[in-house]
């Protein structure tokens, strides 16, 4: 029996046959895929993923976060699942592979071990997560880490109130608290995604074996100048508070620079007033993204920049005022899924190197509540979130193949 399974395989034309199709929904004129979650050609696409995973052999569901959960049986009963998954709406000018990739390779797989009348101890789930583009309240309600104390704050992309969107797609937000999930019912999560970035590309690597996803510390620097006439204003009398905002952004990149991992920190907005050409700014206002795998990494650059800013401000006669906008802890991979990986990507005889995944993945919440694990295969020049993002039909079966002798090597490493 085991030589068997390790000489299954995915149909290749299957899955990208089915990705294809299901970038026809939401389509635009310019080539972009425009499916937002709650909206009709979301619900569209999900009847439609729905139908593929009763063909592939799964009963379906939809908690009450709406999240479509369709599970394959395992030999054994009620043991916990051996999950996989991601999400199938889009941000308002996507591409066909980010998230859709690893929804279609999951059912790819139930369908191939169906299909070869395989089952193994552990039930196996396909989850669609819900919004994870805007909200995330899919994959958070399953990890339990959804405030539920007021639904006006999950300003949803269709503006209409939370509680409506959920019962669009068969939710409830008064029963939220019934979708969460944990280990006794989860043994492991594993998602299968495009790297979104150009590592694997530039590397000639065929996968990525994830080490985890970064956490991330958003913050708000204001800095309260004077506002003063351009011409009259001697040099040494401006509180300019667009200079020291200057030296704050060249201050949080030699900060990512200097630390040691692979840290990475961007200025990647300002407002400036009053944003006149002949006037002294008084005001400006800059957000600061920093991310790495290390929480201590991450709490010593929050740490180390604030006596920057302080120091750059009083330097230049202005007040420095910080606020909070995002606080998102790191979500390490588990090393047994890791060494997994790699062990099969060296059977299938593909070349792997691993790297954080830097952008947020519903396994960044799947990581708080059990074992997570996460497979990238290449984007082409790093494009995503675009209607030029491109994987080729290989390198996806690549990855679904990849994702199938996971799952199988993973039904023997988690107890029953």
């Amino acid at each position: 029996m085991a030589a068997t399974l390790t000489k299954l395989a995915i149909n290749g034309d299957r899955l990208n046959e089915r990705i294809a199709r299901l970038a026809k929904i939401g389509r635009t004129a310019s080539g972009s895929i425009r499916r937002l979650a709650f909206t009709p050609e979301d619900l569209q696409a999900r009847y439609q993923v729905q139908q593929w995973m009763v063909a592939a052999g799964m009963t379906v569901r939809a908690d009450a976060a709406g999240n479509l959960i369709g599970r394959y049986e395992g030999t054994l009963g009620q043991v916990p699942a051996l999950a996989t998954g991601s999400h199938i709406d889009t941000v308002p000018s996507g591409g066909c592979f980010d998230g859709v990739l690893g929804v279609l390779a999951g059912i790819e797989v139930v369908e191939t071990l169906q299909q070869n009348q395989v089952r193994l101890q552990h039930p196996i789930e396909v989850i669609v997560f819900t919004d994870e583009e805007n909200t995330m309240i899919g994959c958070q309600a399953i990890a339990g880490t959804l405030d539920l104390s007021d639904p006006k704050q999950f300003k949803t992309t269709v503006d209409v109130p939370i509680e409506d969107c959920l019962e669009r797609i068969g939710g409830n937000w008064d029963e939220l608290k019934t979708a969460r999930r944990s280990r006794m019912d989860m043994a492991a999560f594993v998602e299968l995604h495009v790297e979104q970035g150009a590592v694997l590309e530039r590397q000639r690597s065929n996968v990525g074996v994830v080490q985890g996803v970064v956490g991330i510390r958003r913050l708000a620097i204001t800095l309260l100048g004077e506002a003063n006439h351009a011409g009259t204003t001697p040099m040494d009398m401006r509180q300019d508070a667009l200079v020291a905002a200057a030296e704050i952004v060249l201050a949080v990149r030699a900060l990512a620079e200097r630390m040691p991992g692979e840290p990475v920190a961007t200025v990647g907005r300002l407002e400036v007033l009053p944003n006149a050409v002949n006037i002294v700014p008084g005001r400006v206002t800059l957000s600061v993204d920093m991310r790495d795998l290390s929480k201590d990494c991450l709490d010593q650059m929050v740490a180390q920049l604030d006596q920057e800013v302080r120091a750059i401000a009083s330097a230049h006669r202005v007040q420095a005022e910080t606020a909070s906008l995002l606080w998102v802890e790191p979500s390490p991979s588990a090393s047994s899924i890791q060494s997994t990986i790699e062990e099969v990507c060296r059977d299938l005889g593909l070349s792997c190197c691993c790297l954080p995944s830097r952008a947020g993945h519903d396994a960044l919440e799947m990581g708080r509540i059990t074992d997570m694990g996460m497979i990238f295969v290449p984007s082409q020049a790093g494009i995503s979130h675009s209607e030029a993002e491109y994987t080729s039909p290989e390198q996806c079966a690549q990855g679904a193949n990849v994702l199938l002798h996971t799952l199988l090597k993973l039904d023997s490493v988690y107890p029953v």
